[in-house]
Parts: structure tokens; sequence; C-alpha cells
């Protein structure tokens, strides 16, 4: 097989790491062909997302069977026996299948996560200044800001562009209880909201170091409204 030459330059402490472990090897590979099986190794686990079950996951899971019989689980979503056929099978992917909605490749990335926080927590803010607003400043309010300026409440996410934004928001306040102020709401505004949201965001940073022991007046309101 052809290779290709492939230079890399490591600390120390990883040196010794890839040491230590291919001299726990029974034919003590060189470095080069220890960096080569542990990169094998990586790719493996991470691989195409697909099922890999180990023979000690693969004992715990036939022993987790035994304890569900036992016990007469009933009203499952889990069918066990297909479970412990699909493994003894080797069908992995009929796992992905049937239990799709558990098994898939998807995760929230940390990014879209700070992200939403930043709007619930300006959004409360904006909520929470604007029911102690006067009537006048209410008025003026609307006035400088127009038709978003009348009913100013947190529409949520898109649900057909946002929708990992919505379902974020929607998992931390219902399920974690953070923002509850918003809790019960819809929250699909069902138009694109993220562009403006950011606006907001960027412009409400530096007010939100000062609300120390006080809410957003009025003339913050609106300018964040407005963003």
């Amino acid at each position: 097989m052809k290779t290709e030459r492939f230079e890399m330059r490591l600390d120390p402490q990883m040196v010794q790491r890839v040491d230590d472990w291919r001299m726990e090897q029974p034919d003590m590979p060189s470095r080069a062909e220890a960096m080569r099986r542990l990169a094998d190794t990586g790719l493996a686990v991470l691989g195409d997302g697909s099922i890999k079950v180990s023979h000690g996951e693969t004992l715990i899971l036939a022993m987790l069977r035994e304890l569900y019989d036992h016990l007469k689980v009933k009203d499952s979503e889990m069918d066990p026996q297909f479970v412990e056929e699909a493994i003894a099978g080797g069908h992995f992917w009929a796992l992905a299948w049937k239990y799709g909605g558990l098994i898939h490749g998807h995760a929230d990335r940390e990014e879209d996560v700070k992200e939403v926080v930043d709007v619930l927590d300006t959004w409360s803010f904006i909520e929470s200044g604007h029911a102690r607003l006067s009537d006048e400043e209410k008025r003026e309010v609307e006035e400088k800001v127009g038709p978003r300026g009348r009913h100013v409440e947190f529409r949520g996410f898109d649900g057909n562009n946002e929708f990992k934004h919505l379902d974020i928001a929607r998992f931390l306040i219902n399920r974690l209880d953070r923002f509850t102020t918003f809790k019960d709401r819809d929250l699909n505004s069902h138009f694109p909201t993220l562009k403006r949201y950011r606006r907001m965001c960027e412009i409400f940073g530096p007010m939100r170091e000062n609300l120390v022991g006080r809410e957003l007046s009025c003339p913050e309101i609106i300018k964040l409204l407005k963003a």
C-alpha cells in the first residue's frame, strides 16, 4: 500500500503518554506505528455514528434484560427482547431504526446554548422592566418603537429556520425550569428572529453589567426594541 509521509509535533507530556502505551503492547511498536494504531482506534470509535457495543456492555445489557423481566416492567416504550436479539445478532442498525428518537448523531452546540441563554436573559430583563414602566412611559415606548413597542413580549424562535434554538429554549424553560417567565408559551415565532435578537444581545451586554438592583430604564428598553 502506498503511504505518505506525515510529520507532527507533540509536547513532552503527550510523547510520554504514547511511549507508555506502546511499552504496554506485546510487540512494543515504534512511535510512528503506535501513533498509527492510536489514530486508527480513535477514528474507529468516532466512526460514522453507528452503534457499537463492547463485550462488557453486551453483558451489562443482558443482565439488565434479566432484571427487566424479574421486575415485570410493563408499559415501557423499550422492547427488551428486541434489543437483546438485535445485539446478539449484530443488528445494531436496527436499534437506530426502531429507536431513532433516542439514537441519533445530534448534540446541541455549546455556542447555540449560550446564544439562547443570552437571548432569554435579555428578554427577561426587557419584559420585567417594561412591566414596571408607568403608563406614560409605555406610551412613549410604543410611539418611539412602533408596533414592536405595543406588545413587548418574547416571541421565541422560528420553528422552520431556527428550530435548534427553539428546541434548546423549550428544554431550558420547560425541563430545566430556567427563565420560567416564559413557561407555557409556544415560543414558535413563525418568522425569523435570530438576527434581531443578536443585535439586541450585543446592545444589552454593556447594560447587563450595570443592572444591579435596578430594572431597565425606559430609554434602554426603547434602544433594545429598536435594534
